[in-house]
């Protein structure tokens, strides 16, 4: 009996152990996201002070998409470093706002790569034990949840693309091309639901070192550019080499 019941103990012991290790046998990650885009800079939009947390700025007309494509790789259970490489494209126009006297209309076209670091404040209780799961009830989903925030730095080239509207050179300036500097940060849930896959929906934004996303900036502007992304993505676990190499076979 006491043997039988030692054996019992150290078989579930050996299990916790070898489910806590799981994943590194998946520690690397293909991502791909896609969704809306959508910016503020200094064409478009409304004064602060009829602008309460800038919800007005919000419209269909200045919303485009992105697609990106990371690749991830598992520092630990509950932390990540990520390297991402984004397409996008961001519109504003002075038809809708404080502005609409000046007309001035741009289209933003970019390309941002950027490494970041990811932490898990909320890490799903059946990333070992999704295998087992049969019925994928409710309840198991929801479980299966993950709840992450990330920031990091990367760099962006954008090409500008406006409607030519003449401009004042003593309180205005424009800029057709270049490249900057940018602080991507967000949050995210990521839905644990096979060996192989995950689904997921991310929200993040922009600061970027220059006011000219938008090719415009004038004395009056007190802040640099931000522009936002909110995708919808899904996730491949690759397989881990005994080198600890990503295997794409």
């Amino acid at each position: 009996m006491k043997r039988s019941l030692f054996v019992i103990v150290v078989f579930c012991f050996a299990i916790q152990i070898s489910d806590a290790q799981l994943w590194k046998l998946r520690r690397w990650e293909a991502q791909l996201g896609i969704g809306p885009s959508f910016s503020f800079p200094d064409i478009g939009g409304f004064t602060h002070g009829e602008n309460i947390l800038g919800f007005k700025d919000l419209s269909y007309r200045q919303t485009r998409f992105d697609v990106n494509g990371s690749l991830r790789y598992r520092l630990g259970r509950t932390s990540n470093l990520r390297l991402s490489l984004t397409y996008g494209m961001l519109h504003s126009t002075d038809d809708r706002g404080s502005n609409e006297l000046r007309a001035r209309e741009a289209t933003t076209s970019l390309f941002e790569p950027a490494l970041m670091f990811e932490y898990y404040f909320v890490k799903n209780k059946y990333e070992s034990s999704y295998l087992f799961l049969k019925g994928k009830s409710l309840w198991a989903l929801l479980s299966s949840l993950d709840f992450y925030a990330f920031a990091g730095l990367g760099g962006l080239s954008y090409n500008v693309s406006d409607n030519d509207v003449p401009i004042n050179p003593l309180i205005e300036e424009t800029k057709s091309s270049g490249f900057t500097t940018v602080i991507p940060g967000g949050v995210g849930a990521t839905l644990v639901y096979s060996p192989n896959f995950n689904f997921g929906l991310e929200f993040s934004g922009r600061w970027a070192n220059t006011d000219f996303i938008d090719g415009y900036t004038s004395t009056y502007s007190k802040v640099n550019d931000v522009y936002y992304f909110l995708n919808f993505t899904v996730t491949y676990k690759l397989k881990t080499t005994a080198k600890g190499l990503p295997s794409f076979r």
